[in-house]
């Protein structure tokens, strides 16, 4: 078998097993020795047993989407490959113990934990996995060897040699698969980048958040949004973040409101689940016109659903939540690019405009992970918009554009905020008149976030006749879909944002012959708000919501047939 320009690499074992530590010592080597990679994960709600998987892929290009095609596949477990059976093609090379092999499947037999028992604990069998994978995609064991000392520098000498070993081991296993002709892969390097960076999206929205200025994380401990506040924690010494893991969501949310009052900059992150939680506090942070930063990790719901897989399931809830009317920002990054500057990008809205915003992720985009070139890091503090008061101050006096002076106690003037419709000073009234001007001040705020909405992206010809639309992490799937079709008539518009909504959306809806929309939820949720905004519904509706993410290969199927 021969590969080139592109492998997917799939390991498939049980919960407690140590397939991410292979995925994470894998495509960090991969990433050192010049490779693009990109990493995504499937895994059950179990902490031991089941069957997760993770899929490694290695490219000659920049790479960001899921492929369902496997080249192959590594088992760890027996019952690997009929969990992945529909995934594997006459071609798909099967690596394991010969106890995991199943009839009817060609498998070469690897005997990883027996290598690793000899070496002195089959605990090192993982590393053996990863020699031999490194060995059949071209790594030089150099690399391996570097990685391998830095990581387990800590653990002694001892512990250094033994993975070394185990990796040498695992290296002359793949070395013999090439000499015996079951495997021939051709990737280009590139010695660049070696100096790319490598993380998952939980850490890009972390790295966005510091760069907006977060300083203060209250939640309550929910995936997939766990890494998001595990990050920040991580990271508070030194980056002088308060973290507080809340007993649950309803104070996570208040806790973060108080400390918009009191001058700092919070945020929460949850899921469907805790976000139900929030919705009251919504709606305070709405009335009191406190800015505030919700990252909320979409899973397959109602209830608990599917709570380790993925969906773009609550889109209308976050744009519906909280009772009555107040504006609100959702911003859905596709990519961990957009994850970072769409995070640091939430900040300034929530603190300028003084609205909730919503930043819509999910678990595939959270757990996933590729190599990156670089972000531009802010070379300023971020713009603060918060006033000094005065003995005067009014927090909600009427202003042309709805948004009062905010100030935070500590200054002449008193800071009252009343969860109560209140008066320019923020004392409880009953005034019905002055309730009319209330609202209508409050939601004058969306004249001035309409002025700074982030615009739709066009990828393709500006001659389309069919448009396909997509939203927060659908991008790269749709995006190397329409690269592969390669016919200049059709055209992905990805929305960074979609409320509120940008007014060119119905200009380029009105240029195409057919309009084709991708989403990972049952009923076209982004549909229903592109017609309620433009009055244009969609000819196709290619939607998704088994708990796994697109795959590049059936959205090419599926737009053909759609064309």
């Amino acid at each position: 078998m021969e590969l080139k320009d592109d492998v997917s690499i799939v390991l498939c074992g049980e919960a407690g097993q140590g397939i991410q530590t292979v995925e994470r010592f894998l495509t960090r080597v991969l990433k050192f020795d010049g490779f693009n990679v990109f990493a995504t994960k499937e895994y059950m709600s179990r902490v031991r047993g089941g069957l997760n998987s993770t899929e490694i892929r290695v490219s000659s290009e920049n790479i960001k989407s899921f492929v369902s095609k496997i080249d192959v596949l590594v088992t760890l477990k027996k019952g690997s490959i009929q969990h992945l059976k529909d995934r594997l093609s006459k071609d798909t090379l099967i690596l394991g113990e010969k106890a995991n092999a199943e009839d009817g499947y060609p498998f070469v037999e690897m005997p990883f934990t027996q290598i690793a028992t000899d070496i002195g604990d089959k605990i090192f069998s993982n590393v053996v996995a990863v020699g031999s994978i490194s060995a059949i995609l071209n790594v030089d064991f150099g690399t391996i060897e570097s990685y391998l000392k830095e990581f387990f520098a800590r653990k002694g000498d001892e512990i250094v040699n033994k993975n070394i070993e185990a990796a040498k081991k695992g290296y002359d296993l793949g070395l013999n698969l090439i000499k015996t002709g079951k495997i021939k892969v051709s990737i280009k390097k590139d010695a660049s980048i070696k100096n790319d960076l490598i993380f998952d999206g939980a850490t890009a929205i972390g790295l966005g958040a510091l760069a907006g200025g977060c300083n203060f994380i209250s939640s309550y401990p929910m995936t997939p949004s766990t890494g998001i506040l595990t990050f920040l924690s991580e990271h508070a010494k030194e980056f002088g973040i308060v973290a507080e893991q809340a007993e649950d969501e309803i104070s996570a949310i208040n806790m973060a409101i108080g400390a918009w009052y009191a001058g700092s900059r919070a945020m929460v992150t949850t899921a469907g689940g805790g976000f139900a939680l929030m919705v009251e506090g919504m709606s305070l942070a709405g009335m009191i016109e406190s800015p505030l930063v919700v990252n909320l990790g979409q899973r397959p719901a109602p209830a608990t659903g599917l709570p380790t897989r993925t969906e773009q399931g609550d889109l209308l809830f976050a744009l519906y939540s909280g009772h009555g009317e107040f504006p609100k920002i959702l911003l859905t990054p596709g990519t961990l690019e957009d994850a970072f500057y769409l995070t640091q990008k939430a900040f300034y809205f929530a603190d300028k405009f003084q609205v909730p915003v919503i930043i819509l992720s999910d678990q595939y985009l959270v757990d996933s992970y590729y190599n990156v070139k670089n972000l531009d890091l802010p070379k300023n503090q971020p713009q603060k918009f918060v006033v000094e008061t005065t003995k005067d101050y009014k927090r909600y006096a009427l202003s042309k554009n709805g948004i009062s002076p905010r100030g935070i106690p500590g200054g002449a003037g008193l800071v009252d905020v009343d969860s109560d419709e209140h008066d320019e000073s923020g004392h409880i009234t009953e005034d019905l008149d002055l309730r009319v001007k209330m609202v209508d001040k409050r939601l004058k705020k969306f004249d001035s976030i309409k002025a700074e909405i982030i615009p739709p992206e066009l990828i393709g010809s500006p001659k389309y006749d069919t448009i396909v639309v997509g939203w927060g992490s659908t991008y790269p799937a749709i995006r190397e879909a329409v690269e592969k079709i390669e016919d200049e008539s059709i055209a992905f518009l990805y929305f960074k944002q979609v409320y509120p909504l940008h007014p060119d959306t119905k200009k380029y809806l009105q240029s195409a012959k057919k309009r084709i929309i991708v989403e990972n939820n049952a009923t076209s949720q982004f549909g229903h708000v592109v017609k309620a905004e433009t009055g244009i519904d969609f000819d196709v509706k290619i939607l998704k919501y088994n708990g796994m993410p697109f795959s590049v290969e059936e959205l090419v199927s599926r737009l053909k047939e759609s064309r």
